[in-house]
């Protein structure tokens, strides 16, 4: 069994925005080079529920899947299969605990897992997706940074 990556961060609003930043706000801080087409002018969507799909729209109209929803619990968890640049078959699974905190902030814990999926290039797509979160959540904890909180 390839271990899950496990990670997690601190943000200073409470597990309603961050889950709301975090799923209909995707679009706002996703960045282009963790698409698909590598464009700056795609929309990504994450559609809310279980069966939601995650998925970007380019202006021309093509989508590209990325994944489903498979748990949808705001403010405090949620999942999703991930096959980003993948065959659906190969899916990964994420799974996201929003967990308050007494100072008003929130406790983001992330599981990526299901690397045996993908069997002997389960280590290197885990080293690479370790890597691809390492760029990928301060462009989260910008978005949370620069949104008020009010507006959500």
């Amino acid at each position: 069994m390839t271990a899950p990556l496990r990670m997690s961060l601190d943000v200073e609003c409470s597990a309603e925005h961050a889950f709301t930043v975090w799923t209909s706000g995707i679009a706002t801080w996703w960045p282009a080079d963790h698409t698909v087409t590598g464009r700056d002018d795609v929309t990504v969507v994450m559609q809310s529920g279980v069966g939601g799909r995650i998925y970007e729209h380019t202006p021309d109209g093509a989508e590209h899947d990325w994944g489903e929803v498979t748990v949808w619990s705001p403010p405090t968890r949620l999942a999703y299969l991930w096959h980003l640049r993948r065959d659906r078959s190969d899916a990964t699974e994420v799974e996201i605990q929003f967990t308050a905190n007494d100072s008003g902030g929130t406790r983001i814990e992330i599981e990526h897992r299901g690397w045996e999926r993908l069997g002997r290039a389960a280590v290197q797509w885990r080293d690479q997706n370790r890597a691809g979160w390492q760029t990928l959540l301060p462009h989260f904890q910008a978005a949370i940074a620069s949104t008020d909180e009010r507006s959500s």
